[in-house]
């Protein structure tokens, strides 16, 4: 059940307020992103619709795994979740409810996306020390380099939900989608050339340029690039799917030991990379290896399935497993690295479909 301090939290007072490039910016005025790991106020969620392009003829066979997801969030933290109207919410909570999906717990907002990837279209939250105060960035959205037109209403997400809780909203006028990065909360960053260097995302940028923007809309100020993402996956090497921060200075990084699998080498290439790397006061990274699933495929493509594509919530850690030998392995590796929290295996193996799992699927709202 949730506290009613909890539940307050959402809504601090603040003042809604639309800042551009002429202002300070947020690193300046000492504002930073928390790591996921830190307190959250909420998980926020953009719901698909049964018409959307990110589950073709799967609309039905996905809800299973988007009602657990919600379930096990019940005793975390609130849940919020964009909706299109009162036609869509009514299909969410119905499909809530055939699953055994808890539900005291959950809002709805009037905040359309065509696609459900909020991590991506969604708000980044940023603190500023023990401060109350919260603002968000929000940074411009091409879905994956104009790969999935039209994405108008995915990119005006995050002014909408700054507009509805009253927090001040910053324009760095850079396309960055949330999956890209990986923070440890304290100056380190974490991503990969591949995407965030890619011309279809801002190719008037050069890597220093996309480096200082990030410094000052981010509040980090050391940068960790790696190589190439998974086979199949359409972000272009989205860091979610590869390399994760589970402590300060501690990863977990997926690997695949067998040398006539495709991403063997681009995994290989990246563990290589993390061997040599440390984290913004000179301690080297500790590395965890994640075992990579068997691949997946469908109507001719391999799907992204990768078990680093976990969420931390405020209790629990909910893991995609894909009814693989290999799923018991990935929460063994998880366990110890998260006390506190419990590890929520939970089956996507239709979920992946959609070229994403629930780090995709979340975005979290700092306490």
């Amino acid at each position: 059940m949730l506290t009613k301090e909890l539940n307050s939290v959402i809504w601090e007072t603040a003042m809604f307020e639309k800042r551009g490039a002429d202002a300070p910016t947020p690193a300046s005025l000492g504002y930073r992103m928390p790591a996921e790991w830190a307190p959250h106020a909420a998980t926020w969620l953009s719901w698909p619709r049964p018409d959307g392009i990110s589950f073709p003829d799967a609309y039905d066979k996905v809800m299973p795994a988007f009602a657990r997801m919600v379930d096990a969030l019940a005793d975390s933290e609130p849940v919020c979740i964009n909706v299109w109207d009162g036609a869509h919410e009514a299909d969410v909570r119905r499909h809530l409810s055939r699953n055994g999906a808890r539900d005291a717990h959950v809002r709805f907002y009037r905040h359309p996306s065509y696609e459900p990837w909020c991590r991506d279209h969604g708000p980044i939250f940023l603190k500023r020390g023990e401060a109350p105060e919260t603002v968000i960035v929000d940074w411009d959205y091409n879905a994956w380099g104009g790969k999935y037109p039209p994405h108008d209403k995915d990119d005006a997400v995050p002014t909408q939900i700054a507009e509805l809780l009253g927090f001040p909203v910053y324009a760095p006028g850079m396309i960055l989608e949330g999956g890209s990065i990986e923070v440890n909360g304290s100056g380190t960053l974490l991503t990969t050339r591949n995407c965030l260097l890619n011309p279809n995302r801002n190719p008037h940028l050069t890597q220093a340029q996309i480096e200082a923007r990030m410094r000052d809309y981010l509040g980090v100020h050391h940068f960790l690039w790696l190589g190439d993402g998974i086979e199949g996956d359409d972000t272009d090497g989205h860091i979610d799917d590869l390399t994760r921060f589970v402590s300060r200075s501690t990863v977990v990084t997926v690997v695949e030991p067998d040398e006539e699998d495709p991403n063997h080498v681009p995994l290989s290439e990246n563990l290589e990379a993390l061997a040599g790397m440390c984290v913004e006061d000179g301690t080297p990274l500790e590395v965890k290896h994640l075992p990579m699933p068997a691949r997946i495929d469908r109507e001719g493509l391999r799907l992204p399935a990768s078990y680093a594509n976990f969420y931390i919530g405020n209790s629990v850690v909910l893991l995609p497993v894909f009814n693989d030998p290999k799923d018991p392995e990935a929460v063994r590796v998880l366990e110890p690295l998260f006390p506190g929290r419990r590890i929520v295996p939970i089956d996507c193996t239709e979920l992946i479909w959609g070229l994403g799992a629930f780090h995709c699927l979340t975005q979290q709202q700092p306490v």
